[in-house]
């Protein structure tokens, strides 16, 4: 017998890691028939908002890959509220769901599956797209928005996989990118799909990106500082493309070609470098795409929340402070140290961001300003260029220009881009990306006790992945394609593929 697949509207009912399949078992209650949700422009809006919030998810945006264990396994924090006894290195065993109370091996396999099943959710859309789109939908740019979205938000996720599951230093090691790391999925089915090498999986993400690219192209010259665009910040809008794509390139080693995107975005996108951040330690004027967080104030309380109990959150010593954000003293002219940035406590002298605690648009970022002048810097490796657009960064946070740092060589420019990102992007979860992008294992500046060796870099299969959800044989990668009812258009799933 087959059942009829059907599409999640909002939120993710509870999945159990027993196969791939797992990523369709949807709770009826919450389920609306994919014919008739896709019968109205509505219906095509819902889905694509509920993709947006499945990206929300704790083990996804909302926890893992922001603040939660992306940044704990590069020894952000000096307390981790669900941890062993502090013993920091218990959090790198990936082999066992105990592992010292951190259940590293169980978190990771979470955010794969949360992971695949929100590219399920958006590659669903993309075959009602198909299937209905034109019939339902008629202003072309509406219909282009929901397939530029859609594909930018399963390239988006692919790559965090593909950062998190595959090689160190994919730039500077041409035999790395030959490395089977994760199945690119391109259907709505639970059809097993092989394991891609890391540059087959960089090939279908730039794919997706440029289709995307084309289909928002009619925003190109979004102004995203204006109040009236202000939510296009919310969503995968065509500067988020461009600098979604400078990412990408810089991933790749490809400078120029980052470069170019990083600049179209700098010079075209409308928003500003802040000098002050005493209203939003966030900068959600800087912000050029995130997921909202709904109730984020409550819900980041239990692991940000200063106060009496400030020592069970995830706090950072007055003297990590120091190595991270490099100064000596209470207090630094680096506007992400001061009190608008972090909350302190002189008596236990402990300090709290307060990313999550003050954040009126309730912003998770995805992609920000910042970063697109990191890799133009990076793209231009040493000289004045490469300095100029790292000092123009610190300059606008306040570090005067008599401490401008100098790149005579490409060693420097990345020395100096290690201390910008832990420093600009502490607590949302990019810094892991960047060691692992550069290669940079060994013992950490703050917790010098605990070196870091590749393998802590690259995360494991799931045990269940490795057993059901993929093939040795790559041939089906080229033949990816729903299979569709002809009666009605919707996805069917066979019984007995599923466990």
């Amino acid at each position: 017998m087959k059942n009829r697949l059907y599409i999640t509207l909002l939120l993710a009912s509870t999945f159990m890691l027993n196969s791939c399949s797992d990523w369709f078992d949807i709770s009826p209650k919450t389920d609306v028939k994919a014919e008739e949700l896709f019968e109205t422009e509505n219906g095509f809006m819902s889905s694509l908002a509920g993709v947006y919030i499945l990206m929300t998810g704790s083990d996804v945006y909302g926890g893992e890959l922001s603040y939660n264990l992306i940044e704990q396994l590069v020894q952000m924090y000096d307390y981790i509220p669900d941890g062993a006894g502090g013993d920091r290195t218990a959090i790198y065993n990936y082999t066992t769901t105990t592992g010292g109370g951190y259940n590293t091996k169980g978190r990771m396999a979470n955010i794969w599956l949360s992971s695949y099943n929100i590219i399920a959710n958006a590659n669903n859309l993309l075959k009602w797209l198909d299937v209905k789109g034109e019939e339902v939908i008629l202003d072309d740019n509406t219909r282009n928005m929901l397939r530029g979205e859609a594909l930018a938000i399963r390239a988006y996720m692919h790559f965090d996989l593909l950062r998190c599951w595959g090689p160190v230093n994919y730039a500077a090691n041409e035999e790395v990118r030959e490395t089977k790391c994760i199945p690119y999925r391109m259907v709505t089915d639970d059809s097993k799909q092989p394991l891609l090498s890391a540059s087959k999986v960089v090939e279908y993400i730039l794919s997706d990106l440029e289709h995307a690219k084309k289909c928002l192209s009619y925003e190109s010259d979004l102004d995203l500082s204006s109040n009236v665009t202000k939510d296009r910040r919310f969503r995968f809008n065509y500067h988020a493309i461009n600098a979604f794509m400078a990412r990408v390139y810089n991933y790749m080693g490809a400078s120029e070609l980052a470069r170019n995107c990083a600049l179209d975005v700098i010079e075209n996108c409308g928003l500003e470098l802040k000098s002050g951040n005493d209203n939003d330690p966030m900068l959600f004027d800087e912000v050029i795409c995130g997921v909202n967080i709904y109730n984020m104030i409550y819900s980041m309380s239990t692991y940000f929340e200063a106060g009496d109990k400030i020592q069970n959150k995830y706090y950072i010593s007055y003297q990590t402070m120091n190595r991270l954000f490099e100064f000596v003293g209470a207090e630094s002219s680096d506007m992400r140290t001061k009190s608008a940035a972090f909350t302190r406590d002189s008596g236990k002298e402990m300090a709290i961001t307060r990313k999550y605690t003050k954040n009126e648009n309730e912003v998770m970022p995805l992609i920000r300003l910042p970063e697109m002048y990191y890799i133009v810097a990076e793209s231009y490796e040493v000289g004045d260029d490469a300095s100029d657009y790292i000092n123009i960064v610190r300059n606008k946070r306040g570090i005067s220009s008599v401490e401008d740092i100098y790149c005579a060589t490409y060693e420097d420019c990345i020395k100096a881009l290690n201390s910008e990102y832990r420093k600009e992007f502490y607590a949302e979860g990019q810094y892991f990306y960047f060691l692992k992008a550069h290669g940079a294992t060994g013992p950490l500046v703050h917790f010098p006790e605990v070196a870091l060796g590749e393998e802590n870099f690259i995360f494991p299969l799931p045990d269940n992945e490795k057993e059901y959800g993929w093939v040795e044989d790559e041939s089906t990668d080229e033949t990816q394609s729903p299979e569709t009812d002809t009666e009605n258009g919707d996805t069917v799933v066979d019984d007995a593929n599923q466990e």
